[in-house]
């Protein structure tokens, strides 16, 4: 098997390459996810989808190539949350668990799944492991109210492989797209995607639009599922590829910034959560309002209003 004609079409430089159809991405993709293609083969769809840009079509297709292989979490009859961990902390704390963890308290169920794409990044599992929550090593069954880590190459390990050409060729691929769109779950589930760039925010939206997804989207920390503590993102919410507001971005100047530790080590992210959670310092405003939008679209109004407790409410 080769890609090599696929390659031709989409190699031909930014103006002019040929876009594939949701069908031939589809074949593309399922033929490097089973490393049925060489490394060189491999660098060239990687490093031609870089100049190109992925279409929404091509992305659907990279997307049914994925779920016909992922190891997907069993279905248990509600919806799962699934937060997509790539990015880690840069500058600011990775605070990915602690939107887990406040899901999971009001009852959701939460799969945060990813690994490591650059390594001076603090990452979610390192996090996790500071809060004494290990990495899942096999695909389980994930009840309300719990919330599980399961590393990239447990739902699929030739995904893994391809996050990983990153370190070799320096560049992005749309893998690392991808990521924030796939819904590993057999059932339900309200993917919760995140942007660093506005060009991102297009071609996510219009991924989703196009799949009938049910997902947030949102402006995330660096790149990670969860508000940034400072600034309120704007928010949306597809419901069957259905875009809906759910929260303008905030404007102006900030009045005043929340009490984020300046050490953003696993260490001492993992404190800080352990105070938030405790009642010890307050949940930032941006993420208790997402956390709010979220179990809305999860539950329905009727359920966020009677169980949200005061230390998750919106201000």
């Amino acid at each position: 098997m080769s890609i090599s004609h696929y390659i031709k079409e989409i190699g031909r430089g930014k103006d002019g390459a040929q876009a594939l159809t949701r069908a031939q991405a589809a074949d593309l993709f399922g033929q490097v996810l089973d490393g049925a293609v060489t490394d060189l083969e491999i660098g060239g769809f990687c490093l031609a989808m870089r100049i190109k840009g992925e279409t929404p079509a091509e992305m659907a297709g990279f997307l049914d190539a994925t779920h016909a292989r992922l190891q997907r979490l069993p279905d248990l009859g509600h919806t799962t949350v699934v937060l997509p961990s790539y990015n880690g902390a840069r500058k600011l704390p990775v605070l990915t668990p602690l939107l887990a963890l406040l899901l999971a308290r009001e009852g959701a169920a939460v799969l945060v799944h990813g690994t490591a794409t650059e390594d001076r990044r603090v990452t979610s599992e390192a996090v996790f492991a500071a809060l004494g929550t290990p990495a899942a090593t096999a695909v389980t069954a994930l009840p309300t109210g719990t919330c599980a880590l399961v590393p990239t190459d447990v739902l699929l390990p030739g995904l893994k492989r391809l996050l990983d050409v990153r370190r070799v060729v320096g560049l992005r691929n749309p893998a690392h797209s991808l990521v924030k769109l796939m819904n590993p779950c057999a059932g339900r589930a309200l993917i919760v995607g995140s942007y660093t760039h506005p060009e991102y925010a297009v071609s996510m939206a219009d991924t989703f639009a196009l799949v009938g997804a049910h997902a947030l989207l949102l402006r995330g920390t660096e790149g990670e599922p969860v508000a940034d503590a400072r600034r309120m993102p704007q928010m949306d919410a597809f419901r069957d590829g259905q875009r809906h507001l759910l929260q303008p971005a905030q404007e102006g100047s900030l009045a005043s910034l929340p009490d984020l530790p300046a050490d953003i080590s696993a260490a001492a992210t993992a404190a800080y959560i352990r105070d938030v959670l405790a009642g010890h310092r307050p949940v930032p405003a941006p993420i208790a309002r997402q956390v709010a939008h979220i179990l809305q679209e999860v539950q329905g109004p009727a359920s966020v209003q009677t169980h949200r407790p005061a230390a998750v409410s919106p201000p």
